[in-house]
């Protein structure tokens, strides 16, 4: 399946131009909440309870700018997108090589939908731009 074909998979495509590659679509950052409380996973599911998160807000460069940067330091966030995906056979989630050689990356997921998906930033931090490409979705393998 090629990066044009799984836009049909796909709805809030930012600039399509952009995000679609020979191999995959690019799915772009919308929010990043930060973890506050912890949850709870259990083994019946009876005492299972979500994390209580904080969504981060973002900083201006310039007054003019349309859009503002996360500053995220060392640690877990989730993260959510602003593409919907709606597919009837699993996609592959995959980090984008430019975050991932930035030191951050979340895991490569099988997923018919995308949620929240879990970030992690190495020591140093990273500086995150609103509608930034930072995962690919690919067709398996």
């Amino acid at each position: 399946m090629t990066g044009a074909e799984l836009t049909e998979h796909v709805e809030g495509i930012v600039h399509e131009e952009t995000q679609v590659g020979d191999d995959g679509l690019d799915l772009t950052l919308a929010a990043v909440h930060e973890i506050e409380t912890p949850g709870r996973v259990d083994f019946g599911g009876g005492e299972l309870d979500a994390a209580s998160t904080t969504p981060r807000g973002t900083e201006k460069r310039n007054a003019e700018d349309d859009y503002g940067w996360w500053r995220l330091e060392a640690g877990q966030y989730l993260v959510e997108f602003n593409e919907r995906v709606d597919a009837d056979e699993p996609l592959v989630l995959q980090t984008r090589a430019e975050l991932r050689e930035r030191g951050a990356f979340h895991p490569t997921l099988f997923v018919r939908e995308v949620e929240r998906v879990p970030l992690s930033i190495p020591s140093g931090g990273i500086l995150l731009k609103e509608n930034a490409r930072i995962s690919t979705l690919l067709a398996p393998p």
